[in-house]
């Protein structure tokens, strides 16, 4: 919404496109990350055979350690086919980031999660995802470095990689004991109406933006409309046009979803401001009985 209206040679089917691009790539960077269990455990797999060749070259009788790499969850990551054909459909792979894969596989065989787990007498399945879900939430989303290796793959993902943490936890969560290469990975979409919501919030909030507007006037308490700052006028006013399109949604989870939104994009104060506008826009509606919600 903010490019939108920053560029005014912009045409709305132009922004749409871009914006289900973004959308679309942010899918991507959920396939990536799943396929980080995978890169791992492939190098893991390579320094387990070049130990071995050398304790056999050295005349060493020690056996080395399978567990790691013999992880069932990590093995059916390998073998799931959706996540086999994006490799294939967009040649995306971590085989150019050996030197981070190198990094962080070190950082978790430093953790005491790993220590845990490969001391352990025995595991089961449950003891092998768990260690992936603990893993992927205590090592890989506290890595900052990743954050510069996505950000050279593509400006899209700048934002994303939180929401698409939580989704590559879920899918974690998903795999069973008898999951084989045909487990579902969290879908794109959910549903067709789910596919539509973005497109639809995108053009509601372009064509009633003098509508939208003029309530958030209306409720700005003595502050002059352009004195806003412009991320916070485009914030509310995409919330004011998801409070009039869609009667499913709860006012409160509208709110919030915003105050959030104006938490990452907008001021240290804008927050607040946009929780207080947009709930006195609100009520507004209501009272003058121009706002069902289901």
């Amino acid at each position: 919404m903010y490019a939108y209206y920053q560029n005014d040679g912009k045409t709305i089917a132009t922004a749409e496109k871009e914006l289900l691009f973004s959308l679309s790539k942010a899918y991507d960077l959920y396939n990536l990350l799943l396929l980080l269990i995978v890169a791992v455990t492939q190098y893991a797999r390579r320094q387990v055979d070049q130990k071995e060749k050398l304790n056999q070259a050295a005349h060493i009788d020690q056996p080395v350690s399978h567990r790691f790499i013999d992880n069932r969850l990590a093995l059916q990551m390998e073998e799931n086919l959706q996540l086999r054909q994006f490799v294939q459909d967009k040649k995306k792979s971590w085989d150019g980031e050996i030197a981070y894969i190198k990094s962080l596989y070190e950082r978790i065989t430093e953790s005491e999660i790993y220590a845990e787990y490969m001391q352990k007498a025995e595991v089961d399945y449950a003891d092998d995802r768990e260690l992936w879900r603990l893993l992927y939430k205590n090592v890989v989303m506290k890595d900052e470095s990743l954050d510069e290796v996505i950000e050279d793959q593509s400006l899209y993902w700048n934002d994303d990689r939180e929401i698409v943490d939580t989704f590559v936890l879920k899918t974690i969560k998903r795999f069973g004991e008898q999951s084989d290469k045909t487990q579902e990975l969290v879908p794109e979409y959910k549903d067709e109406e789910d596919r539509s919501f973005a497109v639809t919030l995108f053009r509601h909030t372009i064509t009633d933006d003098q509508y939208c507007r003029s309530l958030i006037t209306s409720c700005t308490r003595n502050w002059e409309f352009d004195r806003l700052a412009y991320m916070d006028i485009v914030i509310m006013q995409t919330a004011v046009a998801e409070l009039l399109t869609f009667p499913q949604i709860p006012i409160s989870v509208t709110i919030n979803e915003y105050v959030e939104i104006a938490r990452w994009y907008s001021t240290p104060g804008s927050p607040a401001y946009v929780n207080g506008i947009v709930d006195a826009v609100a009520r507004r509606l209501k009272s003058e009985h121009k706002l069902m919600k289901n």
